[in-house]
């Protein structure tokens, strides 16, 4: 029985129904103990949350491994919805998007997870010296067989979301229900072809990274590189979300909005970015990442927020972005790409 306080929505246009807040197990096993994601898993499910995120890469399969023995240990996860990935491993044998590589990835982790089926299964990025065929009709005779309920795939760009969806029409292969792509306040570029694609064929977006690493709650400043026992802490040049790539004003601009709003509303910031996320066109859910079950709890907290119309248009304007001239200025002026409007975008 799911938490009336946690709303919910369908993945795709026949995927499953899930909880619009999900939990990311991407520090199971890494910076999250087995103990204290137990503690995760069982709070989320006590809020009302049925979605629950993972990639057999994270912890080298090692959060597959505690989910599966968090969901023995309770007697099963019927009443949830688990998702993984499979792409860049492991085994090391097994990386691709090769019938091989995608038969023994799906193996293994329903081993790991202890599972039947799996309820989501993501392609975790694009893999170019496979033909995007053969990895569609691997994934097809999966769900044929029992192994995989629905497919949906994470990390590609505009041309390759629509080489996916047209090969899976022309295969009748099951399209994919969601994509997983890094969306946030900070980072709208898949608003110019990536967004579109999706919702134009029908799937639901799961952004990762909702909260910009940690920098849409505030905790990063102007003039001091981060240091302690958080992600930008340990390793200030980790990835996109990385000290010297964000440390701009565009950035604080951003940051002072969505400041001005919590203060207002008496909310924390990652509420407010979160709850503009979830305002955005064909967004079903995000991920909830945390080291522990304290930091997902205040996260969940966002459930249900609804920002009023000037507040998000505020944080939409402050995070516009500039876009090249041609084409995709060029149309706009043109009036050939209203796609963007109906969808809300806007590009400085």
């Amino acid at each position: 029985m799911t938490n009336p306080a946690m709303p919910m929505a369908r993945l795709g246009r026949n995927g499953p129904v899930v909880s619009r807040l999900a939990l990311g197990a991407m520090t199971f096993g890494a910076e999250t103990t087995e103990a204290e994601a137990h503690r995760q898993l069982d709070l989320f499910v006590e809020r009302g949350g049925t979605f629950v995120d993972t990639a057999d890469v994270y912890a080298n399969g090692l959060s597959e491994e505690i989910i599966g023995r968090w969901g023995k240990q309770r007697g099963g996860t019927a009443e949830l919805v688990i998702a993984t990935k499979g792409r860049f491993g492991p085994p090391a044998g097994s990386h691709g998007g090769s019938r091989r590589a995608v038969v023994r990835a799906v193996d293994d982790s329903l081993r790991r997870l202890q599972l039947d089926t799996i309820d989501v299964y993501y392609m975790h990025g694009w893999d170019r010296h496979t033909d995007v065929e053969e990895t569609l009709s691997t994934l097809g005779d999966l769900v044929r067989s029992g192994k995989i309920h629905y497919l949906a795939w994470s990390n590609v760009s505009g041309w390759q979301l629509q080489r996916i969806v047209s090969t899976a029409r022309m295969l009748g292969v099951p399209v994919p229900v969601a994509l997983q792509p890094q969306y946030n306040l900070l980072d709208r570029g898949i608003e110019v072809e990536v967004l579109p694609c999706a919702v134009e064929a029908g799937l639901s977006l799961i952004p990762w990274s909702p909260l910009g690493g940690g920098w849409l709650t505030g905790k990063y400043t102007r003039d001091s590189r981060p240091v302690g026992a958080t992600r930008l802490g340990e390793d200030p040049d980790r990835g996109v979300e990385a000290y010297g790539r964000r440390n701009t004003e565009r950035t604080y601009a951003i940051l002072d909005v969505v400041r001005a709003i919590a203060d207002r509303i008496g909310r924390p910031m990652g509420h407010v970015a979160l709850a503009w996320l979830l305002s955005r066109p064909g967004v079903s859910s995000l991920l909830l990442g945390a080291r522990t079950a304290e930091q997902l709890e205040t996260n969940l907290g966002a459930a249900g927020l609804e920002l009023e119309a000037e507040d998000l248009q505020a944080l939409t304007g402050v995070s516009a972005f500039t876009v090249p001239s041609y084409p995709y200025q060029f149309l706009a002026e043109w009036s050939e790409m209203r796609v963007w409007d109906e969808l809300g975008c806007h590009f400085a």
